[in-house]
């Protein structure tokens, strides 16, 4: 019990001085869907004078917490295998986490697993774990990601929707977040909240699969609406012709200018109308709406009682 007050006590500390740090070393463990907060992250706090941010991150695509977890300990066990980064720049997991001091270090599920309940553990207690040994002086954060564009074929399979993905993985993180007495970053209740205020003549609405065999380079269908998802045309290697790819798990620009802010506001303790830096592709007015949409989530989210 003395244990457990004096971990919850450090978290506490851990927060007060983040929230009043100008200058943060952030680490990210994760996936793609952390990579998007390298995005625009480092300009949203660049455009606020006094704030600073030096980020990195141990992420692989699609990677889960369990597959985390299992690559610390191959490399633990094999010297030579270094899973994270590129040729040049491989790395372990312990390396990164013991590259320097850091303030904060975020966590996340795979996207996939996100809403399954049973994904979670063992796995984020032993890197919850592995985190406060080789990074004491961190604050661990939660990432709370979220659910895909409609037109996710994964929710036929699935037999789930939008909406049943959020509550669901809303559940899991909520639940891992009380369990160890972590923060959330609640990046899926700010996406949700720009779906519900979206206005319903302006919301993405699904369409026929068959319309994208009828578009010629350069036309898409109509993809505005949300800040998931995004249509585009990539040309086939061994044929060489234009076809036009959906990605609908993946933030679009609007969706990183959303994560960003939010983050900004999670890690700095200060408002989202801070942000002075708004994207070339990004309108003064929606920039304020996602703003809003990032504040309100942050004031909103449900955290775990310390």
């Amino acid at each position: 019990m003395q244990c457990l007050k004096k971990i919850a006590l450090a978290a506490v500390l851990a927060a007060a001085m983040v929230c009043s740090a100008k200058e943060l070393k952030v680490l990210t463990i994760g996936n793609s869907f952390a990579d998007s907060a390298f995005h625009y992250l480092p300009s949203v706090v660049k455009s606020v004078p006094g704030c600073k941010i030096e980020m990195d991150r141990a992420n692989i695509g699609g990677c889960t917490l369990e597959r985390h977890w299992n690559e610390h300990q191959k490399a633990e066990k094999d010297p030579n295998y270094k899973p994270y980064g590129w040729s040049r720049k491989k790395r372990t997991l312990r390396e990164i986490l013991t590259s320097k001091k850091w303030d904060v270090v975020t966590i996340q599920q795979g996207s996939y697993q996100s809403w399954k309940p049973e994904s979670y553990e063992p796995y984020a207690e032993n890197l919850i774990k592995l985190i406060r040994e080789l990074a004491p002086q961190a604050e661990i954060v939660i990432q709370q990601t979220w659910s895909y564009r409609i037109d996710d074929g994964r929710f036929k399979n699935w037999k789930i929707g939008q909406t049943e993905m959020y509550d669901r993985l809303t559940k899991c993180y909520r639940d891992l977040a009380k369990k160890y007495q972590l923060r959330v970053i609640p990046t899926g209740a700010a996406v949700q909240l720009t779906r519900a205020k979206t206005p319903d003549s302006e919301k993405f609405k699904s369409y026929d699969p068959a319309i994208l065999k009828t578009l010629r380079w350069p036309d898409l269908p109509p993809q505005a609406g949300d800040v998931v998802g995004k249509f585009y045309w990539y040309k086939n290697r061994k044929t060489g012709e234009m076809y036009i790819a959906c990605d609908a798990p993946h933030l679009n620009a609007r969706g990183d200018y959303l994560q960003a802010c939010l983050w900004f506001a999670a890690l700095y303790g200060r408002k989202t109308s801070d942000v002075k830096f708004i994207p070339n592709m990004i309108g003064k007015s929606d920039a304020e709406f996602l703003q809003q949409c990032a504040q309100e989530a942050l004031d909103t989210f449900p955290q775990a009682k310390k």
